[in-house]
């Protein structure tokens, strides 16, 4: 009699809080918007961040909202922003495109190696050994992690183990800037043509010997550009908020360490800068 008791009881109980869960869920759900689903279905599903959201469906959801226009998606095409902003009602918005940057030029044909590294191919890896092999404890070390990190193929190797990027390709989604344990990618507009290649902090031509295309702190470029550029930290500091940025500045760097990077055909040194001879790998001791 007890159990039929106790099972009457639990019955009965499951029915309430069944009742009660169903009444919840009549007045507490939040509906969400239609257009949502709708406008993530013409994002791209590449969920990369570059938007400055976490994923397309948060994306969506800010342009339902009105918080963000279409145009700041950096991997959707122009048709995809203009079908958005027609449904939604909405401008499709100036954003400039935004690519990764890479501050260092040292290839294994300029920068010398102090070590010789043997363990995982990672850059991560070798960075805890001692900072790697890398005779400047600021250079890439040319393992190519920001290269795997990159789901859009816009980072190949070069013949010199140093990273280049595909400005048509980058989404600036930042998974290399992640990657990089040397801290030598940014994402930046387009627009920053002119670029210090380079991230040591020392000083005088002893740098040198260890990457023939390194900063020296010479000043020169400075110097040329007041207003636009400053000395930090022994490396050229560039005001990208002056409006006034040429590649005069590079043209007397003695190394190439300041460049302008040309669209069609990439960084591109000043007339002082010795040309680069050597293509095979840098194996020489310091003098």
């Amino acid at each position: 009699m007890n159990a039929l008791i106790a099972v009457s009881f639990m019955a009965a109980l499951t029915v309430v809080l069944a009742s009660l869960v169903v009444i919840a869920n009549h007045w507490l759900a939040v509906q969400e918007d239609p257009r949502i689903g709708a406008v993530e279905a013409m994002l791209p599903h590449t969920n990369c961040g570059a938007c400055g959201y976490p994923g397309c469906q948060a994306f969506a959801e800010a342009l339902v909202r009105g918080d963000a226009l279409p145009g700041k998606c950096s991997v959707g095409s122009a048709a995809d922003h203009e079908k958005i902003a027609a449904f939604l009602g909405v401008d499709v918005g100036a954003e400039e495109k935004r690519v990764a940057r890479l501050a260092c030029a040292g290839g294994n044909n300029v920068a010398r190696n102090r070590a010789h590294y043997e363990g995982m191919p990672s850059c991560a890896a070798a960075a805890l050994v001692a900072g790697g092999g890398k005779a400047c404890f600021w250079g890439c070390l040319g393992l190519a992690d920001c290269e795997q990190a990159c789901d859009f193929d816009a980072i190949t190797m070069d013949a010199h183990q140093l990273p280049v990027v595909d400005e048509d390709r980058c989404t600036a989604c930042g998974d290399c800037v992640d990657a990089c344990p040397k801290d030598l990618f940014s994402l930046h507009p387009i627009s920053h043509r002119l670029w210090v290649a380079c991230s040591s902090l020392a000083k005088g031509d002893e740098i040198l010997d260890e990457c023939e295309v390194a900063c020296t702190a010479c000043g020169r470029c400075a110097m040329d550009a007041p207003g636009i550029i400053e000395m930090r930290n022994n490396l050229p500091a560039i005001d990208y908020q002056s409006g006034r940025l040429s590649a005069e500045p590079t043209q007397r760097c003695p190394t190439g360490a300041i460049v302008w990077i040309d669209e069609v055909t990439g960084p591109v040194k000043g007339r002082a800068a010795k040309p680069v001879v050597r293509q095979g790998e840098r194996v020489d001791a310091p003098s």
